[in-house]
């Protein structure tokens, strides 16, 4: 935020109020003062974090007020005076600075821009005049990591990614919510999944060993077209959409990786059911038991192999034969029969994603 625009209003406004008023910036710098001689002075009387669960804070004679973007305030004014008059006024300055600040951060933000991108705020045809309004190389291979927090704590996780890539020239750390944070990294040409995935896993590592934040990543494709960004965010949506139905013990999720799962998450509801009872016509997967779901999915997990399934799940060969042949009685597929096996797979994955019902993007 040019330092220039706040002095412009804070100069304006001296005249109409009597008091010294001013603004201090991140750093705890006077960046705007009606008293010159204060401009880039230090000051550690009000921080933005004493703000957190108050509006104003009335101290050493001034009245200080946070204000710019939530649920983070950046910078803070003051006024002199510790009565009714000062807080009015306060509160005035503060939607005006807000306002201009606001103005100034879509006009010439970087990561502003970014984020109207990626949440598609901005028109397709406005994106190259942007970027070239904004000096932003276009010509680069960037990714979309969501990454998602599933524990509160009292670090911020935004700020924590943000430190992990602190070149922000080329990468973008961007809040989207409470518990969503996009990370736009730039990336060479050719880049492999598991290097993007390696990636995900010190961020994920990362925030739990050191933060006790619990997290997961989705990762979208990698585009070479910054309008393309959309898409590659919608994608590490879907991949975490996905992944929590059908890979709940995993913390990276790629899109590129979710296979058959992403063609049922994109199905419409009413055709997984249609599905649903055509699969199972000849008996309900409802009386399937637990220990039944369990044997089927060591099954699938061994390729069909009846030995070694049975030598995985402790039970005497023809045990597992009988298992096999009940579930050929209930639901008419026999498992043994690989067409029938995809079909039940792909009617267990449906019946999971209709329990789940996940947010669709």
């Amino acid at each position: 935020m040019s330092n220039r625009l706040f002095q412009g209003i804070i100069h304006q406004t001296r005249e109409a109020i009597d008091r010294t008023i001013g603004v201090i910036d991140e750093t705890q710098t006077i960046v705007a003062c009606s008293d010159l001689g204060r401009v880039g002075e230090i000051t550690e009387v009000v921080v933005p974090d004493d703000f957190a669960d108050q509006d104003c804070i009335v101290t050493e004679g001034y009245t200080f007020k946070a204000f710019g973007s939530r649920p983070r305030s950046e910078c803070i004014l003051f006024v002199e005076g510790t009565d009714e008059a000062a807080l009015r006024y306060a509160g005035l300055l503060a939607i005006s600075l807000t306002s201009l600040k606001q103005y100034h951060d879509e006009k010439y933000d970087r990561g502003n821009f970014i984020k109207n991108v990626i949440l598609d705020n901005i028109l397709p045809g406005d994106i190259l005049l942007k970027a070239r309004e904004l000096h932003f190389n276009s010509d680069v291979s960037r990714v979309v990591l969501l990454i998602r927090t599933q524990s509160k704590t009292e670090i911020s996780a935004f700020d924590v990614v943000q430190n992990l890539f602190p070149d922000k020239a080329k990468d973008f750390v961007v809040n989207i919510n409470e518990t969503d944070i996009a990370l736009i990294k730039e990336i060479r040409t050719g880049i492999e999944t598991k290097d993007l995935e390696k990636l995900a896993r010190s961020i994920v590592d990362t925030l739990g060993s050191e933060f006790y934040t619990q997290a997961v990543v989705g990762i979208g494709t990698a585009v070479s077209e910054i309008r393309d960004l959309a898409s590659s965010f919608k994608e590490a949506q879907v991949a975490l959409e996905v992944g929590k139905v059908f890979d709940t013990e995993k913390t990276i999720i790629t899109y590129d990786h979710l296979g058959v799962a992403r063609l049922i998450y994109q199905l419409p509801t009413t055709l997984c059911e249609m599905f649903l009872r055509e699969v199972f016509k000849k008996g309900s997967i409802e009386s399937l038991d637990q220990e039944t779901l369990f044997t089927i999915q060591k099954f699938f997990e061994n390729n069909l192999n009846v030995s070694e399934t049975s030598r995985k799940l402790f039970v005497h060969r023809n045990t597992l034969v009988y298992r096999l042949e009940k579930i050929k009685r209930l639901t008419g597929l026999d498992l043994r029969e690989f067409d029938d096996a995809i079909v039940f797979k792909v009617a267990l994955m449906v019946k999971k994603y209709l329990s789940a019902n996940p947010v669709k993007y």
